[in-house]
């Protein structure tokens, strides 16, 4: 079962500029959440911080009951046991086959035997759909390759929280579909907490239980998708339309009146349409309920309801 990360206050900065302040949300146990934002809100640096490599300027993150900020490096190495991270490339070794990429974790922090090694690197290829290409070194093989070799390593310590930064970067859409699909089948099979960056609003939409934007050096929303789906906040419809109109300019944030303008302008003729529905696992593949989840979607679309907010 994956465990939960409590985020409260959470800021960070590089010397005078604020990347984001006073961030404060939930990842719940066992759940996928995806961070949205445009580019340069710090979506990796939360990431960073998350984990501990980053130190925030205030606040916490609790992560089973500990609180990372104020571990020393001793005490955080035991913490980060607990986390698997799919970095934008994969991060492998060029010079290393795929089979010695995997196992490289298991051969730099754990004493298992070489036989043992083995089982659980074939088991992870297997898990992510490579097996047969133990010989191949990543240099042979397509990025979407590599992106599963990358998960297939920040799977072999077994992570009970796994940080995804933009998976589907670099793939086309049918590899990001595959890639989507494999994400929400393994979440049901090893019912770890997952935390998805991406830019993809296909992804975000299918994929997740949760859903958080930044923007403007803050945390906009974090809730339920369903919530986010149908929020009426500006940057969010913007966002998740992926039009001109609204607070997110190219180059820089849009002031309060051009935006009021635009969006005072902005005719939505889009015929109203239910929420994409959420990819569910595959053939065989059973998720336990989440019933905090279940409850936590219910309110937030009977609230839409009752409020129309």
């Amino acid at each position: 079962m994956g465990v939960e990360i409590c985020v409260e206050g959470l800021t960070k900065s590089f010397g005078h500029q604020v990347v984001w302040q006073d961030v404060s949300l939930t990842l719940p146990a066992g759940e996928v959440s995806v961070m949205l934002g445009p580019s340069g809100t710090g979506k990796s640096v939360f990431l960073k911080t998350l984990v501990g490599l980053l130190r925030p300027d205030r606040g916490s993150v609790t992560v089973a009951g500990r609180d990372i900020t104020r571990l020393r490096e001793r005490e955080l190495y035991e913490v980060r046991k607990l986390f698997g991270v799919l970095f934008q490339d994969g991060a492998l070794f060029g010079s290393m086959n795929l089979y010695d990429n995997i196992a490289f974790p298991l051969r730099e922090h754990t004493r298992r035997s070489e036989s043992e090694i083995r089982r659980v690197v074939l088991e992870k290829m297997d898990m992510v759909g490579l097996i047969g290409s133990e010989g191949k070194l990543p240099g042979e093989i397509s990025g979407g390759m590599r992106k599963r070799a990358g998960l297939a390593r920040a799977l072999v310590l077994d992570p009970e929280i796994i940080l995804f930064d933009e998976p589907d970067s670099g793939l086309d859409p049918v590899r990001v579909a595959y890639l989507n699909q494999l994400i929400v089948d393994l979440n049901a099979q090893i019912d770890a907490t997952f935390l998805i960056v991406t830019h993809d609003i296909s992804s975000a939409r299918q994929v997740p239980d949760n859903i958080g934007l930044l923007f403007r050096r803050e945390l906009v929303m974090f809730g339920p998708r369903e919530e986010l789906l149908n929020s009426d906040e500006p940057v969010v419809r913007q966002f998740l339309g992926g039009r001109m109109q609204g607070p997110i300019g190219m180059a820089e944030e849009k002031d309060a009146a051009q935006v009021k303008q635009e969006l005072a302008q902005l005719v939505d003729t889009a015929p109203a349409r239910e929420p994409t529905p959420r990819l569910l696992p595959g053939p065989g593949i059973t998720r336990p309920p989440r019933w905090e989840a279940i409850a936590r979607r219910e309110a937030a679309l009977h609230r839409k309801e009752v409020t129309g907010a």
